[in-house]
């Protein structure tokens, strides 16, 4: 029993003593390795086992008082200052291949860096002193790279760029030409229409997820771009670059808040020359483009769980929105200051005016579409008031109200179909203008019926259209008789002449055509009502003879109807 017990005491004994000796001891192999040896993965595992005896010595009150310490200790420290001030050469040798032009910084951080992941974790445990050394190394090293490639990129993005609005290319400027409306192709307004519609330009919504422009490629096509295409090209880079960089530091480092001292450079790159752009920028379709650009970015970045640019979208974003509100403002401002003796053209025609008002409506309403953003709406609703006021100060240039009329019909008409054009968006300026367009209508229907049966229209309205009539009040044969006799003589040259008016008043066949049907079914109603007050009268019977009857009427109406 005795012998047992000491057994005992003593396998205890020696396993206590075996792991302290197992864990203090430095062996010849590691002393090689750490001193003599290359930065491998052999060199890590040895780097763990050196952390880890460094941590046991620390770690144990009863190891600090042991006398092997005082051995091993002095070794243990040099060794952990060799591997420190190897490491940290290694690491900083592998910074300086990330400035080597035309390296692929994503691959090497990839595929070099990561892999010694555990120096760096090793020195923020070691060597506080000395990490804080390399993670500036790596950051002064990132920020000029990224710096200088941005810089790089925006100056080839800037020899692609087509200048598409100047700060005179406003809705309400005259076209400064002289005569009929189509002199203006020597304009150089005329060859960029793209200042007021949207056209192609939306394409770009839909190329968000491309690759970023290579610029020397669409240099050699020589390609040229409006800016909102090289803004989402910077961008995306920019987004992407980010994102790698931002997943980077966190593994390597293991610190968020590496990326933004890194990205302080690039980001202020961008700015500058964002912010020196938007200042010249009087391309209110563009800006409204970068903003829904902005705005997919933002989700992109959303989706990825990035974080990291999140204010530098949003401030983006709120530089662009006071831009888009100043050149609007400039828009709205022209329509409402316009000159009107210069804007004057003597044609009942649509103004050119109102076209590029049209489509500028219809731009910002189609890229409105999704966002529903009140404060555009807001925005639209004062433009629409304004044109409008412009259209009537134009038409009262006319001295005829009929020509008045068919200037305003002619222009809201035009109106309303570029805004339809754009997809049901027009929305509620749309629907306004179908509005005063019925009642212009209505209004040249009578004027033109006044033209030709003007006696008529006065004899039918001063009388009552039912049978109510007292005797002093119905119309005497000798009222009645030469009004049949006129329109019996009459009529289909009067209907041949307001078919004429109506042809060459309007630019749109297709509303002229609405309007002339209208016309003759008004003129149909006033003669039925005449036809009405002669059966009333007694004797009426004999002016029978010189009554047209209705169907033939109805056959010309037919004939003009039929011609379309």
């Amino acid at each position: 029993m005795d012998m047992g017990l000491k057994l005992k005491n003593r396998k205890a004994a020696e396993s206590k003593l075996s792991k302290f000796v197992e864990d203090i001891i430095v062996p010849p192999r590691m002393i090689d390795i750490i001193v003599d040896g290359e930065v491998n993965d052999e060199y890590m595992k040895t780097l763990e086992t050196l952390s880890k005896k460094i941590k046991f010595i620390d770690a144990d009150p009863m190891v600090k008082s042991s006398k092997a310490l005082k051995d091993v200790q002095p070794e243990v420290e040099r060794l952990r200052q060799k591997a420190v001030s190897k490491i940290f050469e290694f690491v900083i040798q592998k910074f300086y291949a990330l400035r080597k032009p035309k390296t692929n910084i994503q691959i090497l951080q990839q595929s070099v860096l990561l892999k010694y992941k555990y120096t760096i974790i090793f020195l923020k445990e070691h060597a506080k002193e000395i990490y804080a050394e390399v993670r500036a190394a790596y950051i002064d090293t990132m920020n000029k790279v990224l710096s200088a490639h941005f810089r790089a990129y925006i100056q080839a993005l800037e020899k692609l760029q087509m200048d598409i609005a100047t700060s005179t290319d406003l809705l309400g400027v005259e076209t400064r030409s002289t005569g009929f409306i189509f002199s203006i192709g020597k304009e150089p307004l005329k060859t960029r229409p793209s200042v007021f519609a949207l056209g192609e330009r939306i394409n770009i919504l839909k190329e968000i997820d491309q690759p970023a422009l290579i610029p020397h490629i669409a240099e050699a096509k020589s390609q040229k771009y409006s800016y909102e295409v090289l803004f989402r090209s910077l961008q995306k880079l920019l987004i992407d670059t980010a994102t790698s960089e931002y997943l980077f530091t966190d593994d390597f480092f293991g610190e968020e808040s590496i990326f933004h001292d890194i990205f302080a450079g690039p980001i202020q790159v961008v700015d500058e020359h964002f912010n020196a752009v938007l200042l010249n920028c009087y391309d209110a379709i563009g800006i409204m483009l970068m903003i829904r650009i902005i705005h997919q970015h933002q989700l992109i970045m959303f989706k990825r769980r990035i974080p990291c640019l999140d204010s530098y979208l949003d401030k983006v974003n709120m530089s662009l929105w006071p831009r888009f509100k100043m050149v609007f403002d400039l828009h709205l401002n022209s329509l409402r200051n316009a000159n009107i003796k210069t804007l004057w053209e003597d044609d009942v025609h649509p103004h050119y005016v109102t076209r590029r008002y049209a489509e500028f409506t219809a731009s910002l309403a189609h890229l409105n579409v999704e966002h529903g953003d009140g404060q555009l709406d807001l925005n639209l609703e004062r433009l629409r008031m304004a044109i409008e006021d412009l259209l009537v100060k134009l038409a009262k240039m006319f001295a005829k109200p009929k020509l008045q009329t068919i200037f305003l019909i002619n222009n809201y008409d035009l109106t309303i179909s570029i805004l339809k054009e754009a997809g049901t968006e027009g929305g509620k300026a749309q629907q306004h203008f179908e509005e005063v367009l019925k009642s212009n209508i209505a209004i040249y229907v009578e004027e033109l019926l006044l033209e030709q049966f003007s006696s008529l229209i006065k004899f039918v309205k001063s009388r009552p259209a039912d049978e109510t009539a007292t005797s002093s009040e119905k119309a005497s044969i000798a009222e009645v008789e030469p009004l049949v006799k006129d329109f019996a003589s009459r009529y289909k040259a009067a209907i041949e002449l307001m078919h004429y008016d109506v042809i060459t008043s309007f630019s749109n066949f297709l509303c002229g055509m609405e309007i002339l049907r209208a016309t003759l079914a008004q003129l149909l109603l006033y003669y039925t009502r005449l036809t009405e007050c002669v059966k009333r009268i007694n004797g009426g019977s004999a002016l029978n003879k010189d009554l047209v009857s209705i169907s033939s009427i109805l056959f010309e109406i037919k004939k003009y109807s039929r011609t379309f």
